[in-house]
């Protein structure tokens, strides 16, 4: 549309002054002379030429009826057109032509029966949630206060489902700006609206706090259970430690201490000391060789448990009636005893001998070497008679240099005695040199 044009007012000072335009009804006189009816209609005109008021305002400004004639009998002039005669039909404008004219011949479209509606289902009373407005921040850029209805069908409760829909922007221009920063960032997690302090309860009564502080104990019989608990498994972890110490510890030391004293026995003989004689109880004299078995072990006088066997050496019977000859006498039975299990174990797999294995004890001054001849798989602690000069039970008919080897059976425990035999094959001197049996 056109600039709006000024008004003829008789006020108006300016380039738009009367003198302008000369006698009053120039102004208008020169719009209707115009080419294009439908140009910008100026105040009280219509652009269509066929638009026919039913009022008009004369001059004066009062209202006449363009269906009564004038004066002079001839209809009015409708906006610059020809004049009707007096004698023309009432309606000058034929609707139906026009739309002929411009439209083509139209057909009537078919009646359309009425669509009867559906009715809707009840989503019973609707909750509002109105959002309270922004504060502006910027006084010149304010807009219209914006609040978002959300409403919630029956019987839901809570925040609704789905993504929630974007809050419009309100405000100025710093609150926008802080509402397009905010587009695209993640949003805050769950757990920092759990992680949020809940109000601090209110405080109990004495009574209550005293109820509660009893509840909170342990009863007597949890207690109980709980030290029960504890005594296993100290019980538990001690027996373990035994354990630990019996089969392997034990068995670390004896042959350190053994090791040791095989050490000291071959010192004192390469000094001239160790002559064949009677010892002191616990006193060393002897080396036992079981090639079969890998056993070197020292001999020691008398079966002390804590002064002989349990250092990892073999113990001769020497005292009492439990006296037996030596390897150097002529006749009689050499016996001697070791630990089966734990303490070194020399005697652990004295049971695999077969009759023929050597057996070598070496002294100061020669090497007895032994053939096993017989075992006796379990037999009594008390029986003495396995250690006789003639031994009981070991085939021997007359006396002669026998060898017995006495231990416990079963193993880990001491409950019978395992004896092995053997008889004198030979007798070499030191100066001759280690026998077959050690050699090989």
């Amino acid at each position: 549309m056109t600039a709006p044009r000024p008004e003829d007012d008789t006020g108006l000072q300016g380039p738009y002054e009367q003198e302008a335009y000369g006698a009053d009804g120039a102004f208008v006189a020169a719009v209707e002379g115009l080419a294009d009816p439908l140009n910008d209609p100026l105040p009280e005109q219509h652009t269509s030429p066929w638009f026919r008021s039913d009022t008009a305002q004369d001059d004066t400004g009062t209202g006449v009826s363009q269906d009564a004639a004038p004066v002079d009998g001839a209809r009015p002039q409708a906006y610059g057109g020809p004049e009707q005669p007096q004698g023309a039909p009432d309606e000058w404008y034929d609707p139906e032509g026009y739309q002929r004219d411009w439209y083509g011949a139209q057909q009537a479209p078919a009646p359309v029966p009425a669509a009867v509606p559906e009715p809707a289902p009840d989503p019973g009373p609707r909750r509002v949630t109105v959002t309270p407005p922004v504060p502006d921040e910027t006084l010149g850029l304010r807009t219209a206060d914006t609040r978002r209805i959300v409403a919630e069908p029956r019987g839901r409760s809570g925040p609704p489902e789905g993504p929630a829909p974007a809050e419009p922007v309100t405000g100025g221009r710093a609150e926008r700006r802080r509402a397009a920063k905010g587009r695209g960032r993640r949003p805050a997690p769950a757990s920092a609206a759990a992680a949020t302090p809940a109000a601090p309860a209110a405080p109990l009564s004495r009574m209550e706090a005293r109820r509660a502080a009893k509840a909170a104990k342990d009863s007597p019989a949890v207690v109980a259970s709980r030290v029960v608990g504890e005594v296993f498994i100290s019980l538990g972890v001690l027996m373990l430690l035994f354990v630990t110490y019996q089969l392997w510890w034990t068995n670390v030391r004896a042959e350190q201490i053994a090791g040791r004293e095989t050490d000291k026995i071959q010192e004192e003989w390469a000094k001239g000391a160790g002559k064949p004689g009677v010892f002191a109880p616990g006193q060393g004299f002897a080396i036992m060789h079981i090639p079969k078995l890998d056993v070197v072990v020292p001999i020691a006088e008398g079966i002390n448990k804590e002064k002989v066997l349990d250092r990892g050496m073999l113990g001769h019977y020497g005292e009492g009636k439990l006296k037996t000859a030596m390897p150097e006498d002529k006749q009689g039975n050499f016996a001697v005893a070791g630990h089966r299990n734990t303490h070194g174990e020399p005697f652990r797999y004295v049971n695999t001998l077969t009759p023929g294995d050597p057996i070598v004890v070496e002294t100061r001054d020669a090497y007895y070497t032994y053939e096993m001849t017989s075992v006796l798989p379990q037999t009594s602690p008390s029986n003495i008679s396995v250690i006789e000069p003639v031994p009981v039970g070991s085939g021997f008919d007359k006396p002669g240099r026998y060898l017995t080897l006495t231990t416990c059976t079963p193993e880990f425990t001491s409950t019978y005695r395992l004896i092995v035999w053997g008889k004198m094959v030979d007798e070499r001197p030191r100066s001759e040199g280690k026998p077959k049996a050690l050699v090989g």
